[in-house]
């Protein structure tokens, strides 16, 4: 199985591009050829390209067939008509790589299914992965374009912790400063790791009863925001100290930080997910990774690679800011008189 992965060295496209080598796919990897923290594994054919250039892309294409492509770096409509021109009657399967925040939002019912409506007022990356996914749809139903269509949930790494703020909101807590949380804490949240999100992934590749179809591919483990927190404070073996604001504070607060929108328009709502499907298509598909464990895994990396790790100056103040607010908003509360 001859499969080419655009994008390849990010949180969730390095675990998967490794779980094919480890399937024994001839695997190659087409990205700008810079410098990433994710290397490429042994046997992984590079091809420096630009996703964005259609020549040089044709180029690739011209030059050698896959059974597979991949594509983690098409985030709009026009990015998918372009890759429907460029690989129709090229290939055997396109594996698109969607997004789960594309659901109804607010959520009416969960847990969410492949067949829920897909609707995000709130979120513009969201609602171009919508208008991406409709010309594939349309591809496949007026020209049999052969597409698969995956949506990763909120999917971290050893390297890449699944929080606002990254690394900087981890050190928050280490070192026992506050740290808000958008509503109260209670809503459910899923986080996968990538090693177990590739494993689904790379199991639909060259399976051909998956054209056609949409998945998402998540963990099976629902935290609150508050217990997510305390996890990553009980590995660092301290107290947390979190504080909430109501999560449409947050683009008024902070309107210069891209996870204001992100929050209100994907994190703030519940997300439990249904993964029966994905267990259908691919039986090896099983995610073992807990975020107690994942944690771990965070907290180890954290300590091997403090360069890579340190807080950033900037977003440590927006998330101070934050905190600034929770304490104004309850301050300026009057208690009603007895």
């Amino acid at each position: 199985m001859k499969v080419l992965y655009i994008g390849g060295t990010g949180t969730i496209s390095s675990s998967c591009v490794a779980e094919s080598v480890r399937q024994g796919q001839d695997v190659y990897v087409l990205n700008r050829g810079k410098t990433s923290k994710r290397p490429l594994p042994e046997g992984v054919t590079p091809i420096t390209g630009d996703v964005q250039d259609p020549e040089s892309l044709s180029e690739v294409f011209e030059g050698t067939a896959f059974d597979s492509v991949v594509n983690f770096l098409s985030f709009g409509a026009d990015d998918a008509a372009a890759m429907v021109g460029l690989l129709e009657g090229r290939v055997g399967q396109y594996v698109h790589i969607s997004s789960a925040s594309i659901y109804h939002k607010p959520v009416r019912q969960w847990p969410v299914t492949e067949s829920t409506n897909r609707r995000n007022p709130y979120l513009a990356y969201a609602r171009d992965k919508i208008a991406a996914e409709d010309v594939l749809h349309r591809a496949y139903e007026e020209r049999a374009f052969p597409v698969t269509i995956v949506r990763p949930s909120h999917t971290y790494d050893d390297a890449n912790p699944p929080l606002p703020g990254d690394w900087t909101a981890w050190d928050r807590i280490a070192r026992g400063d506050e740290l808000l949380v958008p509503g109260d804490g209670t809503s459910l949240w899923t986080l996968t790791h990538a090693r177990d999100l590739a494993v689904g992934l790379a199991g639909l590749i060259g399976n051909w009863q998956a054209i056609g179809e949409d998945f998402h591919i998540t963990s099976d483990e629902s935290l609150t925001w508050d217990q997510i927190y305390g996890i990553i404070a009980r590995t660092e073996n301290v107290e947390p100290r979190l504080v909430h604001l109501p999560s449409e504070f947050l683009p008024k607060v902070a309107p210069d930080w891209f996870w204001s929108d992100l929050i209100l328009g994907d994190l703030a709502h519940t997300a439990v997910f249904d993964n029966s499907k994905i267990k259908r298509f691919v039986p090896a598909f099983n995610p073992t990774t807990t975020w107690s464990e994942g944690a771990r895994r965070l907290h180890d990396w954290r300590a091997a690679h403090p360069e890579q790790t340190r807080p950033d100056a900037a977003t440590d103040a927006v998330l101070g800011r934050l905190v600034a607010a929770h304490h104004a908003a309850v301050a300026a509360i009057t208690p009603l008189a007895p």
